[in-house]
């Protein structure tokens, strides 16, 4: 029988593959964590009432109708997609690439995690026919395929899936009797909000999937872990959200109290937190705009980044004149461009990847400044790429990759 995937070589990381040390905490934030600071009483297993309802209202403004009683929290979503995965039985899928703490989460399970390849265009979602062919041949190989992965606003390769491509994706899954898992983390980072179109797998398929979402992804700081999930109300989604439930109970996975309190005013959206989450996807779209024309102008490759705060590029047209350098891998590149960038580049072999392609995921983060004093500036200025920090970080990224056209 065919094996699940297992690549990912070199150490297993369980989380990001680098923290980002992001803008400083919003007064407003820190004032309400301060004041929830004396709370005693612990929140229950999957959030309490004043966190889920604001949730509810997170995701109502969105579109996706849902009460208090559909959603269940987390301190993070690592633990949260764990439970998630353990309320359902078989085997993962996933995309190729797929966001790097996700196959050590089914790994820890016990669960086979297959990759499946993504369509030209995007990330995050998988190509419909692959998807297809995937799920048939490991049924043949005595597999149980059940749930699969996906992410429309996509980490790491920084790009919104059309509608189009989400709805054929999603079709295909449920008619093969697939439950959906959508991260939505990244959804609230576009770097065009007027000219991106975002649909949720929910709006398509209400009855067939749960939606997952790491606050930390633009509502919240990273040291705050709170992550909610919304399961459906219809079908059997009360009885997985009673399992997942119990797996968050066992693990003791609670959010702490004053998180919980910081995290339930930031879902409810005060103009600050909004402001603050609109200036922060304009400061990163703007950066990796500049950062993916540097990659580009060196010959190497990578999609328009639409959200998040990350480039995913493919050097596989610079593999001679990287091979010059003994680089013939991820691995490999990993190592040289964290040396030549000064930051963590983790490999495409992380995300799933092969390992002999030769593609990275792109912080960019970096390029806002080295302290928060040159962060906060950053994302303050008219014109940011014209601050003194982030023209030169942007001069020394540009020159680790222009040196990569040149013989050595």
């Amino acid at each position: 029988m065919r094996q699940p995937d297992t690549r990912g070589r070199g150490p297993v990381r369980y989380g990001p593959p680098a923290p980002e040390p992001g803008l400083p905490v919003l007064p407003e934030l820190a004032a309400v964590l301060a004041a929830a600071a004396g709370r005693t009483e612990p929140e229950p297993p999957g959030g309490g009432v004043v966190l889920r309802d604001a949730a509810a209202g997170y995701w109502w403004r969105r579109g996706l109708r849902c009460h208090p009683e559909d959603l269940a929290a987390a301190p993070g979503a690592q633990p949260l997609l764990s439970a998630l995965m353990a309320a359902h039985g078989g085997d993962i899928l996933m995309p190729r690439p797929c966001p790097a703490w996700w196959t050590p989460q089914a790994r820890l399970l016990g669960r086979p995690a297959y990759h499946v390849p993504t369509p030209a265009e995007c990330g995050g979602v998988p190509d419909p026919f692959a998807l297809l062919e995937t799920v048939r041949r490991v049924r043949a190989e005595g597999g149980h395929p059940a749930v699969l992965l996906l992410s429309v606003a996509d980490d790491p390769t920084a790009t919104v899936a059309p509608p189009e491509v989400v709805r054929e994706a999603c079709e295909a899954a449920v008619a093969e009797g697939l439950h959906i898992i959508s991260d939505e983390t990244w959804r609230d980072t576009l770097h065009d909000p007027h000219d991106t179109v975002l649909v949720s797998p929910a709006e398509m398929c209400p009855d067939d999937v749960t939606v997952l979402c790491d606050l930390a992804g633009s509502l919240t700081p990273a040291g705050w872990p709170a992550a909610i999930a919304r399961f459906p109300h219809t079908g059997r989604g009360p009885a997985r959200r009673a399992r997942t439930l119990d797996r968050l109970t066992a693990l003791g996975a609670q959010v702490a109290a004053p998180v919980a309190a910081a995290a339930a005013h930031a879902l409810g959206e005060p103009e600050p937190v909004t402001t603050r989450a609109a200036a922060t996807a304009a400061l990163h779209a703007r950066v990796a705009a500049a950062a993916h024309h540097a990659v580009l102008t060196a010959g190497a490759l990578a999609l328009p980044p639409r959200a998040g705060r990350h480039l995913y590029a493919d050097l596989g047209p610079l593999r001679g004149r990287l091979a010059e350098r003994g680089v013939t891998d991820s691995m490999e590149l990993e190592a040289y461009l964290t040396d030549r960038l000064g930051v963590p580049a983790p490999g495409g072999h992380r995300f799933g990847d092969e390992l002999g392609a030769l593609r990275v995921r792109l912080p960019t983060w970096p390029l806002l400044g080295a302290t928060p004093e040159e962060r906060t500036e950053s994302l303050t200025a008219a014109e940011p790429l014209e601050s003194p920090h982030v023209a030169e970080a942007l001069d020394r990224f540009g020159s680790a990759f222009h040196e990569l056209g040149e013989p050595r």
